[in-house]
């Protein structure tokens, strides 16, 4: 399937599942980051035709990265009528939830929690709007190496590119002409005060994640089952204690 088809798939799926629902939902809620995933998931949302609503939601910001989540919110407003766009700044609202667990602090954890604050502020929007919340986790993040945030970014109702590998996600873009400024910028979680990336953080470049994902003599293989391995608990069924008849 080429991108155009791919896209013209996905967004179908996504207009298809809205109409099979119970309670059919009205509208479609999505954060975006700035990023090359969420650029794609937004604009395949918003190719729907249903009200998409997105949302920038900066903490501790890079300003690189705001501008460019700001400027994908612009870009779709200009191009799709049904989409409404929406920055909720929650740096004051991080701030009293690192100053009321300052006991427990903790660097990674304070991390996830950003992006856990993240998800309560999408359920919350969905919520008000009668809308599910659209995922924009790729295949190698989602189901290789669970490079995502349990009950963060992880936490959505749908996700219609998690069967697209991060290099069909970038093809998806181009096709769906997402500024060049989105497709170029180093992919990032924007977790982190040091705007790490995420191939820095990995030690893989997604190109190699993926070579190593279909491929077991992969010189990256060890270096992927590792990082796999260490985030198995995020993409496994939760463990329920089963109580004997």
């Amino acid at each position: 399937m080429d991108p155009a088809e791919k896209s013209k798939f996905i967004s179908n799926w996504i207009k298809d599942y809205v109409e099979q629902m119970p309670n059919k939902a009205q509208s479609l809620v999505i954060g975006i980051s700035g990023g090359i995933d969420s650029s794609v998931s937004s604009t395949l949302s918003a190719m729907t035709g249903l009200r998409t609503i997105v949302l920038s939601m900066p903490i501790k910001q890079k300003s690189a990265q705001h501008d460019l989540s700001v400027a994908h919110q612009e870009w779709l407003k200009k191009n799709y009528k049904n989409v409404e766009g929406h920055t909720i700044e929650l740096d004051e609202l991080f701030k009293t939830f690192e100053g009321t667990l300052n006991n427990f602090s903790n660097e990674h954890g304070m991390a996830n929690s950003r992006a856990r604050l993240r998800m309560t502020t999408l359920y919350q929007v969905a919520a008000a709007n009668k809308g599910i919340v659209v995922g924009t986790g790729n295949k190698v993040e989602d189901f290789g190496v669970g490079f995502y945030t349990k009950y963060g970014d992880g936490g959505v109702d749908i996700s219609p590119i998690a069967d697209c590998n991060k290099t069909d996600v970038w093809e998806l873009g181009k096709e769906l002409g997402i500024l060049e400024d989105i497709i170029n910028a180093a992919p990032t979680d924007g977790l982190w005060d040091d705007g790490r990336t995420d191939e820095g953080q990995l030690g893989l470049s997604y190109k190699e994640l993926e070579e190593a994902m279909s491929n077991e003599n992969s010189v990256n293989r060890e270096k992927y089952n590792s990082i796999r391995n260490a985030n198995l608990h995020k993409m496994e069924p939760i463990p329920v204690c089963k109580i004997p008849n």
